[in-house]
């Protein structure tokens, strides 16, 4: 059977109704986000209840959220971190964490490289057959190059991807794929996109010329898994661009 994946950075939902409107018209099958909030109170605008926004307008059956850190800028109080939604069911999910933390986040550049990140691992029932699902978000830094601290998060990603025979891996990785850290993953699964990219961010929504030249987002999937198509739209929906990806299980 085919199946359509998409990821996508949000911008913390700022452009929430654009994201709704586009993952509406592409109807992938499975979805990973990150940047999500998931407020609970209903008083809350909408960009802090997203994870149940999305879910609820586009009406996907399945999702799991894995809170990164409690954003408390500004008295905000609201847990903000990766997210999956899936036609298909999710057998189980467990949240991995590299090397910061859960817990209290004032979103200021200072505190950037201190971020807490995790990852997201869901298995996902597809006709009869069992995917690994798994969405994370890097560690921040000032360049795209190798860190100790990345190179450690790249040996965390590979002990929950190795040995898997269906495995799609999926993310905001902060970093560029001609890294060591990504050259560790590339060892026990397909770079979708590889080098194709020249950047994954909007340049309508920055202004460092930097980001032109920057790949951080990628797909990665088991070499048992067909890749059909693949596509990076070009559409004003976050800082970042989607990338798409159907495949054949």
């Amino acid at each position: 059977m085919q199946l359509k994946f998409l990821t996508l950075n949000i911008l913390k939902g700022d452009l929430l109704n654009k994201v709704i409107d586009f993952l509406r018209k592409e109807d992938p099958d499975i979805v990973v986000l990150q940047e999500v909030y998931n407020g609970t109170d209903s008083f809350r605008a909408r960009k802090y209840r997203s994870f149940s926004v999305i879910k609820q307008e586009l009406g996907i059956p399945h999702g799991a959220f894995a809170p990164a850190f409690l954003d408390v800028t500004e008295g905000r109080n609201v847990d903000n971190g990766n997210a999956i939604f899936s036609k298909f069911p999710i057998r189980s999910s467990h949240v991995v964490f590299f090397d910061v933390p859960y817990g209290s986040y004032i979103d200021s550049p200072e505190n950037y490289a201190h971020c807490p990140r995790n990852l997201l691992r869901t298995i996902l029932n597809v006709d009869s057959r069992e995917i690994d699902v798994i969405n994370t978000h890097g560690i921040w830094g000032l360049d795209g190059k190798d860190s100790k601290r990345r190179l450690k998060m790249s040996q965390t990603i590979v002990k929950n991807v190795q040995d898997k025979e269906l495995v799609i891996l999926a993310g905001d990785f902060n970093l560029q794929p001609s890294t060591r850290t990504i050259g560790n993953i590339e060892k026990h699964l397909r770079n979708v996109f590889a080098d194709e990219l020249q950047t994954t961010f909007n340049m309508k929504r920055k202004t460092h010329p930097g980001y032109a030249a920057a790949a951080v987002d990628m797909i990665f999937v088991s070499r048992s898994l067909r890749i059909l198509d693949h596509y990076c739209p070009r559409v004003d929906v976050s800082d970042h661009l989607p990338l798409v990806c159907i495949l054949e299980v």
